[in-house]
């Protein structure tokens, strides 16, 4: 499902239009964005939580060339299924 599948499925169960939804789900999802970058967790209950992690630097290796290359510490964005959706997709 792509997010103009999500709007039209969302539209329909709620009765509302499309725009509206377009719109509510495009608010949801830049709050969720910047809470998460804001270094802050979201927790939605019977969904999941979305948080923000951290990746160590670590050394790796070039596949073309075999040299060894150091690769940056980043963030990550983390996401942990809560146990209703879990319920629901293993059913």
């Amino acid at each position: 499902m792509n997010k103009q599948e999500l709007i039209d499925a969302v539209a329909a169960q709620a009765g509302i239009s499309k725009s509206a939804t377009a719109e509510t789900i495009d608010a949801v999802l830049a709050a969720v964005s910047k809470t998460v970058a804001a270094g802050d967790s979201v927790q939605l209950i019977g969904f999941g939580t979305f948080a923000s992690g951290s990746r160590a630097a670590r050394s790796g290796r070039n596949p073309k060339t075999g040299e060894t290359i150091e690769i940056a510490a980043a963030k990550t964005v983390k996401f942990t299924a809560g146990k209703a959706f879990k319920d629901a997709v293993n059913q």
